[in-house]
């Protein structure tokens, strides 16, 4: 046979492979971005509905999680190369060695607990033998209640927590099949307009508390650092035109989000959106894992290297 024509099949046959590789794989080059059903993630909706990615090249997949704890379970199962979550959770899935990093911070603060007005409680000793919904064990709002609980001489155990989906407490709330919610925005600032009472917002509990951080699977920041690094410079962007366009900017949150555009600019202007990685915020950071450790959410300690991105 024709060395030429024994070229070419070769050239076919490793074309077939590399095309049955590819779609095996599902490897087109998407970048798969986990989030909540939370304004906390309000740089990512701006980002997407700016086109941000777009211009830049990075051809996105947006995917809701109901908590932080199902995107870390995807995260750690290779579903999701970048999520918007809180950080109790990541932290959790770091320690059990899910091979993920912080790349840059999102906001701090957001969340409050909030009771109908029917439940009888106006102070925190109140909370005793209430049902209190909470997105989860793993989220940073259940531990905010274990925290507030525990600093006011009461335990997690003297309330009948229940997890439920973030979407469904205010309607729960106003039903009465709840007494009260721990939560993130914008639901917190929702219930408040619909006549339920904030019992304490997350600032008063833990003053500049850490709270939705954006992470990269390990593989992802690996191999794709060019792009690692051009979200983050996204994210800063959208970040920046959040905070000076603030009112602008709870329009282009997904409907699903925001039922009330004049409601959400009062719920985004309620706490901080940040970016980067400074000093302060990895030591605030490291001090919310003390407390975590001290509370029992984390066995142990865990070094900095292995929370936070070095190249970031």
């Amino acid at each position: 046979m024709d060395n030429k024509i024994i070229a070419i099949i070769i050239a076919i046959v490793v074309i077939a492979v590399a095309g049955a590789f590819f779609l095996l794989n599902g490897d087109d080059g998407t970048v798969t971005i986990g989030y909540l059903p939370s304004d906390h993630d309000a740089a990512l909706f701006v980002a997407d509905a700016q086109g941000q990615y777009e211009k830049e090249g990075i051809k996105t997949k947006l995917v809701q999680f109901n908590n932080g704890g199902d995107l870390m379970t995807a995260m750690a199962s290779g579903e999701v190369d970048v999520g918007y979550v809180g950080i109790t959770p990541v932290l959790s899935s770091i320690e059990k060695g899910v091979p993920v990093k912080v790349i840059s911070a999102a906001q701090t603060e957001g969340s409050g607990i909030v009771v109908s007005q029917d439940s009888g409680i106006s102070s925190v000793a109140d909370l005793a033998g209430k049902k209190i919904a909470t997105p989860g064990e793993a989220s940073i709002q259940h531990m905010l209640l274990t925290y507030y609980l525990k600093e006011n001489g009461m335990s997690i155990g003297d309330v009948k927590v229940s997890a439920m989906k973030v979407p469904s407490m205010n309607d729960a709330l106003k039903t009465n099949k709840i007494d009260g919610m721990i939560t993130f925005e914008p639901y917190v600032t929702i219930a408040s307009e619909n006549g339920a009472n904030l019992l304490v917002d997350s600032a008063d509990i833990l003053p500049n508390h850490p709270c939705c951080v954006v992470v990269a699977s390990d593989k992802f920041i690996e191999n794709h650092p060019n792009e690692t690094q051009k979200i983050l410079d996204i994210h800063k962007n959208a970040t920046d035109y959040i905070n000076n366009n603030t009112d602008e900017a709870a329009g282009l949150l997904p409907d699903n989000i925001v039922s009330d555009v004049e409601v959400e600019k009062k719920a985004l202007s309620g706490f901080p959106f940040i970016s980067g990685l400074d000093d302060s915020f990895k030591q605030d950071v490291m001090d919310f894992m003390n407390l975590e450790v001290d509370l029992g959410v984390l066995k142990q300690s865990i070094p900095q290297d292995k929370i936070f991105w070095q190249g970031s």
